[in-house]
């Protein structure tokens, strides 16, 4: 998943940052989805790779849990040294479709120097929102 999300990460359009991200995303049924960040001129109208990749995913497989996702970034063509961490509206998301599946996430941030693995996303977001 780290090649997939590796070599998905040249599809993303990016021509404000040039920084490239791509995802993948294993569901239960051992289906991988992968997405690639897609920015907009109205900055705030793009999407982070990681859902890219989990929106599709849901919309082929709805209530088929997400087992895993990869994160994997590079800026400018060259290759991501240290590994990329999910931004804030990704790491909602990925609580949110933890709570869906009544399980935690694997999340693997990609670099090439070293991978991360989180075990759920409580550890990079403690406080996550929730409607009362």
């Amino acid at each position: 998943m780290i090649y997939l999300s590796k070599e998905v990460s040249q599809t993303a359009y990016a021509p404000y940052s040039n920084f490239k991200v791509g995802s993948s995303v294993l569901l239960e049924n051992g289906e991988i989805i992968t997405g690639s960040n897609q920015e907009n001129s109205a900055y705030p109208s793009g999407l982070c790779a990681e859902r890219v990749a989990l929106f599709s995913a849901n919309s082929k497989y709805p209530n088929v849990p997400v087992k895993a996702v990869v994160v994997y970034g590079s800026k400018g063509g060259e290759k991501a040294v240290d590994p990329v961490a999910p931004c804030g509206a990704c790491r909602q998301v990925i609580s949110e479709y933890e709570d869906l599946a009544g399980m935690k996430i694997d999340l693997y941030m990609a670099g090439e120097s070293r991978v991360i693995l989180a075990k759920g996303i409580e550890s990079l977001l403690p406080m996550r929102f929730r409607l009362l």
